[in-house]
């Protein structure tokens, strides 16, 4: 009888791993990875298949469509408008009409003019503003974050929800159910028993999704202001605070883009709680407030498209005489290596910015591995000084600029949602230019002979981080 029994768990441990194996050939697109998963699934019984549709499992792309077959009805928003006669870019910036047309087949929001970004520095200058907009709010407040601290920042940002709430504002926050886990209390548990409506993004659960999470920020008040950036909410980025502190840098949007942020934030309400949101009151007249052409970038693993990844690509293959990336976690793909280096050889400065002290020490090893080659080709590398800085963006030429809550990872350009604003204007990139340079002011540069003098043992170690690179 045991024989039957194990030789009955031998078969059904074989036929899983097959099973697995097959759905990675069939279903995975990068063969490196198609690849890995198979070896996995198949050399390491039950553990390879159980990580693999764990892990290796895109559902979210999965359970669109089943919604699409099911005819599920997509959010009832008000008609977009789209524009029927699409603004030209300046002359001055007309060399970026390639880029230009690569998003609008990618992206399904329009390039929108008469924005205004104002860039806000820590949480000493985004949260009195983020607070103040809420204050100030008279129909409706939709937050989404990653991160939701229950310290005293966050519970500032209970108090002014709540009261919102109380007042007969309309108030609804999105927090992922991973982020809702770095901190005691809760937001849930602080908002428990208030008006305000508050939803998880994807709950964790055995055989859950540990991947796929919203790493978006946004915050839309009233449809007529909205904040966006890499900054979540709580102390950690008050830099006047107690150690461990997050420098980062975040960003006040007027303008007809800001129904964009409200769609997106709708769009992912509907997502979770199959709520369709009617209504023109979230989306106002918007007047023209700067002169910014700016489009938001809504991207995340139920895409057809990797929209942030080809608009960097297409962006960098644009450049003509400089590319400055500031991002605190850089794990590139091959075809970003290979888009720098190749705008380095055209003889295009690359200018690329990292912390010097990372809060993810893997992640830090697995970029270490990446600069020796890039380095080869003249790219130039600095590290910031601690504190550890999270701030993220891309200018291109001093004329385009990519602000969000991505970052330059897999995570980010495949696992996560995101959201970006890709901004063509001149002064709001000499803006960002010039925060750049007061960073690079106190930062050092990384040199090839510093990445080729580790010693043995760490560049094994920052390889061997770096085989980990698509899971960072």
């Amino acid at each position: 009888m045991d024989h039957v029994f194990q030789a009955l768990l031998i078969v059904s441990l074989t036929a899983l791993g097959l099973l697995s194996a097959g759905h990675a050939l069939i279903n995975k697109r990068d063969p490196r990875s198609a690849l890995g998963w198979i070896v996995t699934c198949l050399a390491v019984p039950l553990l390879g298949p159980f990580f693999y549709w764990v892990m290796g499992v895109n559902r979210i792309y999965s359970r669109a469509r089943r919604w699409h077959r099911k005819g599920r009805p997509a959010p009832n928003h008000p008609p977009r408008q789209r524009i029927e006669i699409s603004p030209p870019l300046p002359v001055e910036l007309s060399y970026l009409n390639e880029l230009r047309s690569l998003s609008d087949r990618v992206v399904s929001r329009d390039l929108r003019p008469a924005n205004a970004l104002f860039p806000l520095e820590n949480g000493e200058e985004a949260y009195p503003s983020m607070l103040a907009a809420i204050e100030a709010a008279t129909s409706s407040v939709h937050l989404s974050t990653y991160i939701f601290d229950g310290d005293d920042t966050g519970r500032r940002f209970v108090q002014a929800l709540s009261l919102a709430a109380d007042r007969g504002v309309e108030v609804r926050v999105i927090v992922d159910s991973l982020g809702e886990k770095y901190s005691r209390p809760t937001a849930r548990e602080l908002l428990k028993g208030t008006a305000v409506q508050f939803r998880r993004f994807l709950p964790l659960r055995p055989g859950g999704y540990l991947n796929l999470r919203n790493h978006r920020k946004i915050l839309v008040v009233d449809g007529k202001v909205g904040f966006t950036g890499g900054m979540n909410i709580g102390g950690r980025h008050m830099i006047t605070g107690r150690p461990p502190v997050v420098k980062d840098l975040h960003f006040r949007v007027t303008g007809p883009v800001v129904a964009d942020l409200q769609r997106t934030f709708l769009d992912d309400w509907w997502f979770i709680t199959g709520a369709q949101l009617p209504g023109q009151r979230y989306f106002p007249p918007l007047p023209p407030a700067g002169n910014a052409l700016v489009r938001a970038v809504s991207d995340g693993p139920d895409k057809s498209f990797r929209k942030l990844n080809w608009i960097i690509l297409g962006a960098v293959s644009c450049a003509r005489k400089r590319v400055t990336i500031v991002t605190p976690y850089f794990i590139p793909d091959r075809p970003i290596i290979s888009a720098l280096i190749t705008a380095a050889l055209r003889g295009v400065e690359i200018v690329l910015v990292l912390p010097d002290v990372n809060n993810l020490p893997f992640v830090h090893w697995a970029s270490r591995s990446y600069l020796w080659e890039l380095l080869q080709y003249r790219v130039r590398v600095f590290a910031q000084p601690a504190p550890f800085v999270h701030t993220k963006f891309m200018v291109v030429d001093w004329s385009w600029s990519l602000i969000g809550s991505a970052n330059l990872d897999p995570r980010s350009l495949r696992l996560n949602f995101e959201f970006g604003l890709e901004v063509y204007d001149l002064a709001f990139a000499r803006v960002l230019e010039d925060r750049c340079a007061i960073a690079l002011a106190s930062s050092r540069e990384i040199t090839l002979a510093e990445v080729d003098g580790r010693s043995l043992p760490v560049k094994l170690r920052d390889g061997a981080a770096k085989l980990f690179s698509p899971y960072l």
